[in-house]
């Protein structure tokens, strides 16, 4: 089950976040989402743990309790969409602007 975690402080690392879900039970993988820019943390990140159990209780556990001075949410992380192509989306008809010559 994939789990988002929300307001982490900036200092958090991958490997602190893991540690504070390990408890619960074993964790596939954590991730904290990183400015493309900066490689500063974005303040959030995501939590794979194969025992959905696990992941429930941890879920209910740390939501709204403080990590490292700030208030986390923790909540199942919603399903990602899947993107069909980068043009029109959407069954209207397409209008295709013709430019005047002056």
């Amino acid at each position: 089950m994939n789990i988002a975690i929300y307001n982490l402080d900036s200092e958090v690392t991958n490997a602190a976040l893991q540690e504070l879900f390990t408890p619960f039970g074993p964790v596939a993988s954590a991730e904290i989402a990183l400015d493309a820019f900066t490689g500063v943390s974005r303040g959030f990140g995501q939590i794979v743990m194969d025992d959905e159990t696990a992941a429930l209780n941890a879920i209910r556990s740390l939501h709204d309790t403080e990590f490292k001075g700030l208030q986390l949410s923790v909540q199942e992380a919603p399903e990602k969409k899947e993107q069909l192509g980068s043009y029109k989306v959407g069954t209207g008809p397409v209008r295709v602007y013709k430019f005047r010559k002056n």
